[in-house]
């Protein structure tokens, strides 16, 4: 089977207290950048072990040499400056917010971005190994139109094709290297289902109404000229910062935008009220898998696995068993700071994942 795999995952990890006390010395001045990726290396050699164990066939570095699952992409990429977030849209139930990225010069992709961080994880897993990068919408939508330089970009239109242009340049250079199975993480689609973010949107200069379209768009562009043999899937999200979230609301309103985008499968947030109902799934084209994140990573309580099984059942009824699959909600570190969940509870989640698909479809 190709991926998404009947038992997937978003892809960050906790980030162990070595190597968090580590990258904090390397911070201070106190770690050499050599020292802190070798415990880097070993972190991650030890997070690839534990998820072949458990039986996992998408393997990833856990995102474990990231700060931020975005951020730590887009200020690479030419003519992105990294700003602080703006009032509208925060994260509620913690006073820390992450950045942003803006747009300050003519985008581009001028070297590899995170290709040594791939090859390393290559190297050492069994498995499939797993790239995740940000959707080209992170460069505009937690900020819109006013994240733009419009000296720099006033017209939109080039900005999106210069975005399409990086986006296929840093695609290739990961496939020069062998990937085969690249994830586009988005917020846009799922924040766009919440009638206080679309306020947002308005107050940034956009139209909410269009913007799904927009992104779709921008997302297909991207992947226009996509390596033949890399399997690419897509993650929406409601917002992930230390078990914190941003946006509420249904997928009824976007679906059909999102699922005309050209990628092998959908990594979808079901694991709590505010994803809405799986009503919406009856869009998704022939051919393509929804992989229904209904194991959260923003609480420790071990699901039961017969509710999964019943939820499973349920979305079944809009869409064939055999186009789904299964996965945690999101990732159990968007940040370096972690949600609130053990590392111990994190590893019981994957395996419940894995238990269930073997039950329910025979194989993981």
């Amino acid at each position: 089977m190709k991926p998404p795999f009947r038992a997937d995952q978003v892809g960050s990890l906790l980030r162990p207290a070595a190597l968090a006390a580590a990258r904090a010395h390397f911070k201070q001045g106190v770690l050499s950048a050599g020292t802190l990726r070798g415990v880097e290396d070993d972190n991650i050699r030890h997070i690839v072990e534990k998820q072949q164990s458990i039986g996992l066939r998408s393997i990833t570095d856990g995102e474990l040499r990231r700060d931020y699952w975005h951020i730590d992409f887009l200020r690479q990429l030419d003519g992105v400056t990294i700003a602080e977030m703006p009032n509208q849209s925060r994260f509620g139930g913690t006073e820390e917010q992450p950045p942003m990225a803006t747009v300050t010069g003519k985008v581009g992709c001028s070297r590899p971005i995170m290709t040594d961080a791939f090859e390393y994880l290559r190297s050492i897993a069994r498995g499939t190994a797993k790239v995740t990068i940000p959707s080209p919408s992170m460069l505009y939508m937690r900020g819109g139109r006013k994240s733009v330089s419009k000296a720099v970009y006033p017209d939109l239109e080039e900005f999106w094709r210069d975005v399409a242009a990086a986006y296929q340049r840093a695609i290739a250079y990961f496939a020069e290297r062998g990937c085969t199975y690249l994830q586009l993480d988005d917020v846009s689609f799922a924040y766009l289902c919440d009638p206080k973010f679309r306020d947002g949107c308005r107050l940034n200069g956009d139209d909410p109404q269009t913007l799904p379209r927009t992104c779709a768009d921008a997302v297909n562009a991207a992947l226009r000229d996509r390596p033949a043999g890399m399997t690419v899937t897509m993650h929406t999200c409601r917002g992930n910062f230390r078990s914190s979230w941003v946006a509420e609301g249904g997928y009824e309103s976007i679906a059909e935008a999102m699922f005309s985008i050209d990628v092998d499968g959908f990594f979808m947030e079901f694991d709590s009220a505010r994803a809405g109902s799986f009503e919406p799934l009856r869009f998704l084209p022939a051919g393509k898998r929804a992989v229904l994140g209904l194991v959260t990573t923003k609480q420790g309580a071990i699901e039961s696995d017969d509710e999964i099984k019943r939820r499973i059942d349920a979305a079944s009824a809009y869409v064939p068993l055999e186009s789904l699959c299964l996965s945690p909600q999101c990732g159990f570190s968007s940040t370096h700071h972690g949600n609130a969940v053990s590392e111990t509870e994190q590893w019981r989640k994957l395996e419940l994942v894995v238990r269930v698909a073997r039950e329910v479809w025979g194989d993981a």
